[in-house]
């Protein structure tokens, strides 16, 4: 299994940084190594850990987007506006 796939640069520290798009790509190719590389496992861990925080920065940023559009109300004359939810209403 020593199958190389070619590894992308290190993220930043926390990934958090990163775009959205290129967060999912950088996920995407440490799933592809963890899969197809012969890795060390201090390599696959640091991986692991890389993957972890990227995936939570990509849910955050998904959850943030979805309370966006939530708040996204159509005006009478056909406009969008953003209107405010409170607390209880995110919950929903």
């Amino acid at each position: 299994m020593s199958n190389k796939v070619k590894d992308a640069e290190p993220a930043s520290a926390s990934g958090v940084n990163l775009p959205f798009e290129e967060a999912i790509q950088r996920l995407e190719k440490i799933v592809e190594a963890m899969e197809h590389d012969d890795l060390p496992l201090e390599s696959l861990l640091s991986k692991f850990e890389e993957g972890s925080r990227l995936a939570q920065a990509c849910q955050s940023r998904l959850q943030e987007a979805e309370v966006k559009i939530q708040q996204l109300e159509k005006s009478a004359n056909g406009q969008f506006l953003l209107k405010t939810i409170s607390p209880s209403q995110e919950l929903a």
